[in-house]
């Protein structure tokens, strides 16, 4: 008994530790948004002497965060929806439905996690400019999608082949087609499975710099990692207000973890064992 609260002591302290080690860098990120450049630099680690919101004020004023906020909304909500949709469609067609090409098919979404998107960047633009979606969001959401794709695959697959059949044979006794099953039945209980795709994809896509940088030249369709280049000057750089777009860009991505964490850990393990 007074081992195992020993080791229950050992791994909460571990756990406290590691926490700490975790949001130490956000509550340091926090507090220099409040701070001046001088403050940042010969008192990195002290509390802001006087908290000021004026990096907050030039962000907005200057530098039009507010457009680079719906841009970044739009790119990731319309990226989510349309990832959902396909993902969700395609994993029940794969788990549920059987056919001498399943195994293929299956192989054929997982060899996008085996191959890095960006060793096919070349022909990935010549393919976007020819399709004349060069400088539009739509360049963006639709690489993102094709990206995510299998690994949301991956994961909802293995979810819906832990859901009983039995769902099925009693909804089509009553009646539903494969879509009023799918939607109506089988889509609610894999709440876990799709908030765990959204979360891991949201993250990628919200944060990412790479494929805007080399499709959007427009200043009105930046999104938040490429609108902050701006604050890299040749010779100075504006920390306190770059701390400050970071701390807004990164709530978002906190507030929904912290709100779908649960379904996040249990998604992650559905479809692990039967």
């Amino acid at each position: 008994m007074r081992l195992r609260v020993m080791k229950r002591s050992v791994l909460y302290v571990l756990a406290v530790g590691y926490a700490i080690v975790s949001l130490f860098p956000l509550l340091l990120m926090l507090i220099s948004s409040f701070k001046p450049n001088v403050e940042i630099f010969t008192k990195p680690l002290a509390w802001p002497s006087k908290f000021s919101v004026v990096s907050y004020d030039k962000l907005f004023v200057e530098l039009n965060y507010s457009k680079y906020i719906f841009n970044s909304a739009f790119v990731s909500v319309a990226t989510l929806v349309i990832l959902v949709v396909c993902s969700v469609m395609v994993s029940f067609y794969i788990a549920r439905f059987r056919f001498k090409w399943n195994g293929l098919l299956f192989f054929y979404f997982l060899l996008g996690m085996m191959l890095p998107i960006k060793l096919g960047l070349v022909p990935l633009f010549l393919l976007v400019r020819d399709l004349g979606l060069i400088n539009s969001y739509w360049s963006i959401i639709l690489i993102q999608v094709g990206a995510g794709l299998p690994m949301a695959v991956l994961i909802l697959s293995g979810f819906f082949r832990t859901l009983p059949s039995e769902l099925e044979e009693a909804g089509r006794m009553d009646g539903c087609s494969s879509g009023g099953l799918l939607v109506r039945i089988l889509v609610p209980l894999m709440k876990p499975a799709i908030g765990t795709v959204v979360i891991i994809n949201f993250i990628g896509v919200w944060n990412d710099f790479f494929f805007p940088m080399i499709f959007i030249q427009d200043e009105a369709k930046k999104t938040i990692p490429l609108g902050m280049l701006q604050l890299f000057g040749e010779f100075t750089t504006d920390w306190s207000v770059l701390f400050a777009g970071l701390t807004l860009s990164s709530l978002p991505m906190i507030i929904i973890f912290a709100l779908a964490s649960r379904q996040f850990m249990d998604g992650l393990t559905a479809g692990a064992v039967k």
